[in-house]
């Protein structure tokens, strides 16, 4: 048995989080990842979910570098600062390229997230189906550290209330999205 690093603790938390809700029935699990690159030493983890009839989904993804393992592991040589994890957090749906309502979405993301938090948009439309991707993320521009773990659970409340906020303006405003 190993002792488990930052990115094993926080990755037990969130995925126990995600599965609580799903248990309850207050979202559906669609996909995980768990990666671990042999080449550059570094782990990442992701899970996709959504809302129960929901067209937008959320993802959860946690990275750790070779950097942030050595940090943990070998203290002497590394300053603890770097140990830790880096978080992204998107939400996907369909068919929006107007600005306004992409500047509504902005306000939305601003109100639950905060203005202090890194947030992009990015729409694609792929060919020759013309279809249009929507990715809002938010990337908290900071090394997540295992004294901030309890913190995760709030996180995805907010993640769950993001999906209900984005599904509630979408269905709202008859935006396809399919």
């Amino acid at each position: 048995m190993f002792d488990p690093t930052a990115f094993d603790n926080m990755k037990v938390v969130v995925e126990g989080a995600l599965y609580d809700f799903d248990f309850a029935g207050k979202i559906v699990i669609i996909d995980r990842n768990d990666i671990m690159n042999m080449a550059k030493m570094s782990r990442s983890f992701d899970v996709s979910f959504t809302l129960p009839e929901s067209q937008v989904t959320a993802m959860i993804e946690i990275k750790s570098n070779l950097i942030n393992l050595a940090a943990e592991l070998l203290p002497d040589s590394l300053s603890e600062k770097h140990a830790g994890c880096y978080m992204k957090l998107q939400f996907f749906h369909h068919g929006i390229t107007d600005a306004k309502p992409l500047n509504n979405i902005e306000t939305i993301l601003f109100e639950i997230w905060g203005r202090n938090r890194k947030i992009s948009q990015s729409v694609t439309v792929n060919h020759p189906e013309s279809e249009i991707n929507n990715v809002h993320s938010i990337e908290l521009d900071r090394l997540i550290r295992e004294d901030q773990i309890e913190d995760l659970v709030e996180l995805i409340d907010s993640m769950v209330l993001t999906l209900e906020h984005l599904e509630g303006y979408l269905s709202k405003n008859h935006f396809n999205l399919n």
